[in-house]
């Protein structure tokens, strides 16, 4: 295991060799808004990471597919809010708040993490059973007088030959006093039209609610409050991104009693029109919640088929109420560890099998 430390002047516009790790690279760069990037690539695609702006994955791409949601932000801001630099594939929303505030919430959607200044970022290179990988590290330390101390350690790994990457995050409580924690793995994928969720629940409307609060930033119409109707009588009419339908505005849907295999891990996986898929697997006793936010509108669209979480995103007042906030003791720690990411026609075929008894 070798271990590069980066530092921010280590970055400029033009895009430079860094790691090489067996057929791994990894490459820096700076966005011209002076975001600092890190590239991992292998034969089959890339990542781009952004190492100090809450070590979110701004891109993805393999075998020539797009991974990520589609936006108006063509590249990442310096900001400090996620709805400030919307266009990214995946973000880590939390820690100590997270989803849109409620009107008695005070909190910025998603919480302080999205977009939060990285204290450390690295580049390990190593070996495991799965084989080659390269992996970004960082730390986030945060600190608030008089209030929570905790220590956030995100990474991004990229194996050799694969299009499945994994996005993790540890976090250790570093006050005296316990802290709360939602956190959601808040993965973007590209909307397809005509694609398949797949899932390892069935799509009825006990193991498939329809979220039925409607958030602040979403101004309802009679058309969509009607379409909400109709999906939580039958949410198996959401199980195809069929042409003509109504996700604009959003909707959001929570997906429970997923079934496990030998490993502790559901999957899911959003099968497109071409015969390839976009996939998820996680840790039900990790990640509470399943929450899916499907959005096809003019500026943003979203399949976000599977978004692994400790709560429901409806903000910090209503999922105290609902006894969705975790806490963590004094120097307990947290992980959370999900793999995600792009499957070729072969690789989608064979893993379908998994949901014959939900199809």
């Amino acid at each position: 295991m070798t271990i590069t430390h980066l530092r921010p002047a280590f970055f400029d516009e033009v895009e430079r060799p860094c790691v090489q790790h067996g057929k791994l690279t990894a490459t820096l760069f700076r966005y011209s808004t002076g975001v600092e990037a890190i590239r991992l690539s292998h034969a089959r695609g890339s990542l781009v990471v952004l190492p100090y702006l809450g070590q979110m994955i701004w891109s993805a791409a393999f075998d020539d597919v797009d991974l990520k949601m589609k936006s108006f932000f063509p590249a990442p801001r310096r900001v400090t809010t996620i709805g400030e630099t919307y266009g990214c594939f995946a973000f880590h929303s939390g820690l100590l708040r997270n989803g849109v505030p409620g009107p008695e919430d005070d909190h910025a959607a998603h919480g302080e993490m999205p977009c939060a200044p990285m204290d450390t970022a690295a580049i390990e290179a190593g070996e495991d059973e799965e084989g080659r990988f390269l992996r970004v590290l960082g730390t986030y330390d945060y600190a608030m007088g008089f209030g929570p101390h905790y220590l956030a350690r995100p990474s991004v790994t990229l194996r050799e030959g694969s299009a499945l990457f994994d996005m993790a995050m540890v976090v250790e409580n570093l006050s005296a006093s316990p802290m709360d924690l939602m956190y959601m793995c808040h993965a973007n994928f590209a909307y397809a039209e005509g694609a398949e969720i797949l899932q390892q629940t069935p799509f009825d409307a006990v193991s498939t609610r329809v979220r039925r609060a409607v958030p602040r930033h979403v101004r309802p119409n009679p058309e969509y409050l009607a379409f909400i109707d109709r999906l939580a009588a039958d949410p198996s009419q959401s199980r195809f991104l069929a042409q003509g339908a109504s996700y604009d505005p959003e909707q959001v849907f929570y997906v429970e009693g997923l079934e496990t295999d030998d490993t502790g891990k559901t999957h899911a996986m959003l099968l497109r029109p071409q015969g390839d898929a976009f996939a998820m697997r996680y840790r039900p006793d990790q990640f509470r919640k399943t929450v899916r936010w499907i959005l096809n509108g003019g500026d943003q669209s979203v399949a976000a088929f599977a978004l692994p979480s400790t709560c429901e995103p409806e903000g910090y007042t209503a999922e105290r109420a609902k006894n969705n906030v975790l806490q963590l003791k004094t120097g307990e720690t947290a992980s959370f560890d999900v793999r995600l990411g792009y499957l070729n026609k072969a690789e989608a075929v064979a893993e379908t099998e998994r949901f014959a008894s939900y199809r």
